[in-house]
């Protein structure tokens, strides 16, 4: 054997062999607590370049779009360029409330659908597209609370397309499941252009692998240089018209030319002295705004105590059976928000609550796909800010050239003409993706958020009982092993969950099912603020997550 073969078998017998999504052991995670900058989500690279246009001269909201750009590239299974987008906006003493989700196109009903064979909305395709509302968020948020240009702002995203990254572990996995599905049944020649963008060498990327799009790059570049009106105006819109009339789409320009994001005043209950605060319907943060109302009701001393869950459990089923009848287009619905939120009726519901497990009337929740991030900088400003494509990919289109992969948020419509959230031209769907903020006195505490389609509200009620109720702190109330309601009886909980609360929730009725992967249960990010501006943050150890702090 040479000199060199020796050096190149040494080198060779160095390279490590590792499974990234392995772990034998618990992880420990700190909080992490910062002054002058936070930003916190489920990509570091993410987070860092959040945090990179703070320290440029940034502010909170300028960190927020920078982030939620980068995750179109960086987290592309959960969302992308034809996404939707809520946020909450903290500044100068003020909540702010942005709805940034689509409308349905004016070409399409649900008697077109039925006709076409369909008995509920399709999760794939042409017919539950509707217009994309986070370009217009990225671009209003500037506009109105930036203080960065936009092209600054939007740079590392672009970068980070044009140059390539590493993919994460995490998102390699959600990848890998989403070629798996799409390569089974997208057979269509619609869907070609999705496998062209994202599974161009025959395969998902593996962790550490590099991934880029060059079109993706110049899409985000036409979209900053322009303010958002390249997509709804200009060659883009003419580009996604062009795509839907070849493929049988329902999308035209008119549509995107008549859409731009609305700010909405936030809405809240109070819960053990603070005020939980969500987007109003069309999200269905109020889902969890009323079962956290129903909870108060209780006096809650040990969270892993079996009528602690129950009673979870119960609300949380009881909130549903409303957001999912009464919550739509807000134009549409029949019960005022203050209704469905007062004193009274979270009482009557609460009376409904015994000691058995209870089956409501709700179809049943399904899993979707979405990002959330929170940021924070040292003048006080705050964003609690979630962008989603739906259910890992969204609709499997994708414009051929442009890296736009269009969300699929119509799925969540009825074809049931009787019902407030039916399909029609121009109607938003009932929306599950939900930033939250906690308040106390008029002052703002701090976003939080919990991604995963109806997971979400479940989330959010945990998060806020384990801080308020159970006094956890940040990555305590993140780690902490989660239920989720999936209709009928059947509750699901993480391997994680106490034995002893399983069996005794089945002998009281629940359906159990305990799940080896945590996926399910929705990633979350928290940053509270003190009275001195000190930041707390934390992050999911569900995910590939980080606080980039400052």
């Amino acid at each position: 054997m040479t000199c060199l073969q020796k050096i190149i078998d040494l080198e060779e017998k160095t390279m490590l062999k590792f499974d990234t999504l392995k772990n034998d052991y618990p992880s420990r995670r700190s909080v992490i607590y910062g002054r002058k900058g936070m930003v916190c989500t489920s990509q570091p690279l993410a987070a860092q370049a959040g945090l990179g246009i703070i320290k440029q001269g940034g502010n909170a909201i300028d960190a927020a779009i920078a982030t939620a750009a980068c995750m179109t590239v960086l987290e592309p299974t959960s969302n992308g360029i034809g996404s939707d987008a809520f946020a909450l906006v903290w500044t100068k003493g003020t909540l702010h409330g942005l709805n940034a989700s689509g409308r349905a196109p004016m070409a399409i009903t649900a008697a077109e659908v039925k006709k076409q064979g369909y008995t509920e909305m399709p999760k794939r395709g042409w017919i539950p597209v509707m217009v994309p509302g986070a370009p217009s968020a990225w671009a209003e948020l500037s506009e109105k609370f930036g203080r960065l240009p936009l092209e600054k702002v939007m740079e590392p995203a672009i970068t980070y397309a044009r140059e390539g990254y590493p993919v994460s572990p995490v998102i390699s996995k959600l990848w890998n499941n989403a070629y798996k599905e799409f390569s089974d049944t997208l057979k269509d020649e619609s869907f070609k252009s999705w496998f062209d963008t994202f599974a161009l060498g025959g395969h998902a990327p593996q962790p550490g692998e590099i991934w880029k799009s060059e079109d993706h790059a110049e899409t985000l570049e036409k979209i900053a240089k322009t303010h958002a009106k390249a997509f709804y105006q200009g060659e883009l819109a003419d580009k996604i018209d062009e795509y839907s009339r070849k493929t049988g789409g329902y999308l035209r320009k008119s549509d995107l030319e008549n859409y731009w994001c609305q700010w909405v005043k936030p809405i809240h209950v109070n819960y053990r002295g603070y005020d939980v605060c969500e987007i109003p319907p069309n999200g269905d943060g109020i889902i969890a705004l009323m079962a956290l109302n129903i909870l108060k009701g209780y006096s809650f001393e040990d969270r892993n105590s079996v009528d602690t869950v129950h009673k979870q459990l119960e609300a949380m089923k009881l909130a549903f059976a409303d957001g999912n009848r009464y919550v739509a287009d807000p134009e549409y619905m029949r019960v005022p928000v203050e209704t469905l939120l007062s004193d009274a009726y979270a009482a009557e519901r609460r009376s409904l609550i015994g000691e058995e497990a209870k089956a409501p009337e709700p179809g049943d929740p399904f899993r979707g796909g979405t990002i959330y991030l929170c940021t924070a900088d040292g003048e006080g400003n705050m964003v609690s800010y979630i962008q989603s494509n739906y259910m890992g990919f969204g609709s499997g289109i994708v414009i051929p050239g442009t890296g736009i992969a269009l969300q699929n948020r119509g799925a969540n419509f009825t074809l049931d003409e009787t019902m407030e959230n039916c399909l029609g031209p121009g109607k938003k769907s009932l929306h599950t993706i939900i930033p939250g903020f906690l308040m106390k006195a008029g002052k703002a505490v701090g976003p939080f958020g919990v991604m995963g389609g109806f997971m979400q509200p479940q989330g959010h009620v945990q998060v806020i009982m384990n801080t308020l109720d159970f006094m956890m702190n940040p990555q305590e109330t993140l780690d902490a092993p989660r239920w989720q309601w999936v209709g009928g009886k059947k509750i699901q909980v993480e391997k994680t969950f106490p034995v002893e609360i399983v069996e005794e929730l089945k002998r009281r009725g629940h359906e159990m099912e305990v799940l080896e992967s945590s996926l399910a249960f929705g990633r979350g990010q928290i940053i509270w603020r003190d009275e001195n501006g000190v930041l707390c943050g934390a992050t999911e150890p569900r995910a590939d997550g980080a606080v980039a702090v400052w």
